[in-house]
């Protein structure tokens, strides 16, 4: 008999209670699918500035080493392009690929000239020419 008179009750808490977590739940994705959608925007924003203070032009943003280093030691040689399809660094390093900007470990046993060479896949190329002196 007890049963009877609360089992009304305990079902209305139950419903309200899922009702609750389902409106919460789907506020919360909800939510964060606006945020996901403001951060790519802003991701999108952003990127398109720095296309626009880049330029369209094939180009080295950067190619710099420290000057001279000591016997035995390790160099970082850093680089960035834009609008480069294809990079190398000669003598060859390592395997590179187009970047903004990226380092890479190099170890010359004597003072090295370094030439970093950019193509934009239209026949297009530049270069530039960095020394590191080993003492």
């Amino acid at each position: 008999m007890l049963l009877r008179r609360v089992l009304p009750y305990t079902t209305a808490a139950l419903v309200a209670a899922m009702i609750y977590a389902g409106w919460t739940i789907y506020s919360r994705l909800t939510e964060n699918r606006r945020a996901e959608e403001e951060a790519a925007a802003r991701k999108l924003e952003f990127d398109q500035k720095t296309l626009n203070m880049i330029g369209s032009d094939l180009k080295i943003t950067s190619f710099y080493a420290p000057p001279a280093i000591h016997a035995g030691e390790k160099a970082l040689v850093c680089y960035g392009v834009a609008n480069a399809k294809r990079v190398r660094i000669e003598p060859d390093i390592e395997s590179i690929t187009p970047s903004l900007g990226r380092c890479i470990e190099a170890a010359p046993r004597k003072t090295t000239e370094f030439t970093l060479t950019a193509e934009d896949g239209v026949g297009h190329s530049v270069s530039q020419t960095i020394v590191v002196k080993v003492q």
